[in-house]
């Protein structure tokens, strides 16, 4: 209650999370948007927006809406799993290496650094290029393998922090383990660090993946957006005028990153009060003043009187 709480209080975690209920019921229930077979290459080619097609057809006959919407639940499938695996592994990695110190903490944070070094997207080439016309399991872990380290550095950093405070050393008296320490007693004081951490990997997720299969590392034959701009690209759509193909697409992908990107920043700002904006206060004005009376005058003197008498 209190994250939905917080969540509706927060602009852009509202439009984020609107954004992104609606991909997530377009994955769910595709068959009650587009009801057309997104594989199925059946009409005349390169048509263009009508009643029977709303956004035309691609270069092979099919129909490109059937093949957006179709492809949203691929495309949430890898943002979600690869995030939420990448989340996992760098918290059992950096947590561990700040709590333990010592030869794990200089192990594993060696292991980090080498992975963190390596150049990312070419990486996640070499590796695609071995595993040509893979599914969504396989590109999964091709995103997870590489997109752990830099979570794991801002959750050790983290961990680094807290490891000194009263509640884990009073664990520690208690004779708690290392893993039950780390588990009930960190991980759950670092939540929005965490919620932030995923997030960020599945936005980065959606963007490797589909540029992986924008240049033919992925599986041709699968129906995602990263596929649509795929042969989008060999048909030559936006050489020939049909921009349709290519830009549904792409603008699909703008639209999700730009919803994790704005639930990234919204959690941000509810962690950390230091990032909230600053609102203007506003003058308060008494509703009692217009009704004050007006200052009684004060009577002269008794002398004065006698005076001008």
């Amino acid at each position: 209650m209190k994250l939905l709480r917080a969540i509706g209080g927060n602009a852009k975690a509202t439009t984020g999370a609107i954004v992104l209920l609606a991909f997530v019921v377009l994955a769910l229930f595709p068959g009650l948007f587009a009801h057309d077979d997104p594989t199925a290459e059946a009409y005349t080619r390169n048509l263009g927006p009508s009643g029977a097609h709303l956004l035309g057809t691609s270069g092979l006959g099919q129909d490109t809406f059937a093949q957006a919407v179709y492809g949203t639940r691929q495309v949430l499938e890898i943002a979600i799993g690869a995030g939420l695996a990448s989340t996992l592994i760098a918290a059992v990695i950096g947590v561990s290496a700040a709590y333990l110190g010592g030869f794990w903490d200089g192990a594993l944070n060696l292991f980090t650094d080498v992975v963190l070094v390596i150049p990312l997207f070419p990486l996640l080439i070499v590796i695609s290029a071995y595993v040509h016309n893979s599914g969504t399991l396989v590109m999964i872990a091709v995103l997870t393998f590489t997109g752990w380290s830099y979570t794991a550095r801002q959750l050790r950093s983290q961990a680094l922090a807290l490891r000194s405070r009263d509640f884990l050393a009073a664990a520690k008296v208690r004779g708690e383990r290392a893993s039950y320490i780390i588990a009930v007693e960190i991980l759950p004081t670092m939540i929005s660090l965490l919620v932030a951490a995923f997030l960020t990997n599945a936005l980065y997720a959606v963007l490797f993946a589909s540029s992986l299969q924008f240049i033919g590392l992925g599986d041709p034959n699968a129906t995602s957006w990263g596929t649509m701009l795929y042969w989008a690209q060999n048909n030559e759509a936006l050489q020939t005028g049909y921009y349709l193909q290519a830009i549904v697409p792409g603008a699909a992908i703008a639209l999700l990153g730009a919803a994790f990107a704005l639930l990234n920043y919204a959690f941000d700002e509810i962690g950390n009060p230091a990032l909230r904006p600053v609102r203007p206060r506003r003058k308060i004005t008494s509703r009692l003043a217009p009704l004050r009376r007006p200052p009684r005058r004060q009577r002269q003197p008794a002398t004065e009187e006698l005076t001008r008498a």
